[in-house]
This record gives C-alpha cells, structure tokens and sequence, in this order.
C-alpha cells in the first residue's frame, strides 16, 4: 500500500528530528568558549545541563497532549483520554531511570563519536529481552535469542572499530572505551525503564504524549533541583568544567553567553526531542512499530554519514559490518524477517494486521524514545 502525504511527512519528521537529537548534542559538545570569571577556553561539557534541557523537549509533549485533547473536545474521538484513572507517580520510577541513563549517555557522547555513540545503544535489546524474561515472565522465541547474540557480535564489531580508529586530542583511547562501555551500562538503565513501563504504565493505556510529558516533568524537575549540590560535587577527570565539579551550570550559561552558537545546539536538541517523540508515536500509529525501527536504523546512517562529512570522525570500514551486524540483530529481535519469509512462504503478504502492533501494549520501545 503506498504511503500517504501525511505518512511520508511524518517518517520524515522522524529521520531528520531523530538524527538532529544526536548530531545537535555533539555539536554542542565541540565548541570551545570562555567560562565564567574570566577562565580560560575550553569545552563545552556539560551533560547533566544537556539531560536537562532533553526533558524540558520531553514536558514540552504535554502541551501537544492538551492541544490534541481540546481539539478532540466537541468530537468522537476519545483516543486521547485515558481509558482509566491513573497515579502520575506511577511515571516516576521510570522518569529516574530515564534521568540516569540519559545523564550517562551525554557524559559518554563527550568521550567518543557520535556514530558509535548511536550504534552501542542498540545494546538495549540484550538487556531488554533478558529483563523481559527474568521479571516480566516472557518467552523469548528463538529467533529473538538469535537477535541477542547477533546484537552482541555487533557490539563486539563496533567497539573493536573505535579501538583501531585513530584518535586525536580531543578523543583518546582510554576516553573512547571509558564512553562505550558508559554507553552499554546506560542501556541497562533504559531496559529497566522499559520493563517498568511495560509493567506498570502501559496496563492504563495513558495517551503516549501524556507519558512523555508527564516523565519528562519529573524528570525536569528533579535533575534541574540535582544541578544545585552538583555544583559542589567534585567529579576529578570526568568533570569537564575549570572547577573540577560534577556539573557547572553557570559556567555553561557563561560559555553560553559568548558562543551563541552553543544556545542554537541546545535549542535544536530540545526542540527535535519534542518532535522526535510525536514523530514516532505517530508513525507507529499510521504505519507500524517495524517501520518505526527501520527509520531508526537510518537515522544512525544519516549519523554516522554526517559526522564523516564534517570531520567530527575519521572512516574505519569495521563500523560499516558492525552497524550491518546490529542492523540484523535488531531485524531478528523484532521479527522483521517473518514478513519476508511470509512472503516466501506464501507468495503473499501476510495480513496487514499482523503487523500493526497497540500503541502501548505491542511496542518494545521505551515509552519516550531518544536514541
């Protein structure tokens, strides 16, 4: 069936805002501008302030919420009510574990590239399927194992490419493998959150946008409240600030002031979040969970191509087979091959249906997706 206007503007709308989400943040991360009191030029490191500014892109999906609940107001459509009465503080276990994992995945993008940075989150499905089993009682089928140990292979690829690129000041080799393996322990944060939604959110059918923006509230709230004793905090060679402090926020609205440049990286991160997350609800809803998986495949390409094409990495033809390892990992897990051996079986597609999957109950995607 061929797409749609619509369709097609909203795969779109989730290509470019997803691959911005990245590329915005690294760009951030590669100015250099003067600190606060006269301090000398140096990075703009500040992670924690990033992690910030992605759950204020995430509140944002709360208006959008509203907006589509007003507009629904005088018709039919309930689609953007709850079906049943829920506790928001059912969002704030997994709103912790999206702060963490998030915090930790903007140190790491600090100490390696950006492509590599967006290949090891597909880490997620290891510790997602194993998790699955041990708390939510599932029954891996076996071509979903198969996903697990080709994920891992991948991986494995991957991280052996960064040990063979060549590394420059700003990269060094013990910073790279310090930030895949943060990367990797980050997908173990975001497995948690998954099961915890799966457990306990998607059960009450919540509108995804109100989820979105009701763990992105909580956790814009508590991490903004953290940056105060994180001032204090002295965090030695992972601090990236003149004070040696786990985070320096007015260093970086200092740094701010005198590279604009940066406040334009931040806004483009906040602002893509926001229409990262509608965009792929949406395109789950319209089209299918397989094609939000295949768009998120290319945003990694559309990455990795980006960072070769501005110098921010130098080329290394292992990463190509790793990302192509990955790609099947994640085709197996999710099972994109059974359309295809439908079809070979067949010698007809399978039935539509099938492959619509519930907006919150079918998907293994985090409620609030930002890779």
């Amino acid at each position: 069936m061929a797409w749609t206007k619509y369709q097609l503007f909203l795969a779109g709308l989730m290509l470019v805002t997803g691959s911005i989400n990245t590329l915005s943040a690294k760009w951030a991360d590669n100015f250099m501008a003067e600190g606060c009191g006269g301090s000398k030029e140096h990075s703009f490191q500040h992670p924690f302030l990033q992690a910030v500014g992605m759950f204020l892109g995430e509140f944002s999906c709360l208006a959008a919420f509203y907006l589509l609940r007003c507009r629904a107001a005088g018709q039919s459509d309930s689609s953007v009510d709850p079906q049943q009465p829920f506790n928001p503080l059912l969002f704030l276990p997994p709103a912790l574990c999206d702060m963490t994992g998030t915090s930790i995945m903007y140190v790491a993008l600090n100490m390696t590239s950006a492509s590599s940075f967006q290949m090891l989150r597909g880490a997620v499905i290891i510790f997602t399927g194993l998790f699955s089993v041990a708390f939510l009682g599932r029954r891996l089928l076996l071509s979903q194992w198969l996903g697990i140990l080709t994920t891992i292979a991948g991986l494995v690829v991957v991280g052996l490419a960064d040990l063979l690129s060549k590394h420059d000041s700003q990269h060094k080799l013990s910073e790279v493998i310090t930030g895949d393996l943060l990367i990797i322990m980050a997908q173990i944060i975001v497995a948690i959150q998954m099961v915890l939604e799966e457990k306990f959110v998607y059960k009450h059918n919540v509108h995804p946008l109100r989820a979105v923006g009701t763990e992105g509230l909580f956790g814009f709230v508590i991490l903004s409240l953290l940056l105060v004793p994180m001032y204090y905090i002295p965090a030695g060679s992972f601090s990236g600030n003149p004070r040696g402090t786990l985070e320096d926020a007015l260093d970086a609205f200092c740094q701010v002031g005198r590279q604009p440049l940066i406040a334009m990286a931040l806004l483009g991160n906040i602002s893509s979040i926001a229409f990262f997350n509608f965009a792929g609800i949406s395109v789950t809803k319209e089209l299918s969970a397989t094609t939000r998986m295949v768009l998120d495949s290319l945003r990694t390409v559309v990455i990795w191509a980006l960072s070769l094409a501005l110098g921010w990495e130098a080329f290394h033809a292992l990463q190509i087979l790793g990302f192509l390892i990955l790609l099947m990992g994640t085709a197996l897990y999710n099972g994109l091959h059974r359309p295809l051996l439908g079809r070979l079986s067949r010698g007809r597609p399978p039935a539509e249906e099938s492959e619509q999957e519930r907006l919150l109950g079918g998907t293994r995607t985090p409620i609030n997706d930002t890779s």
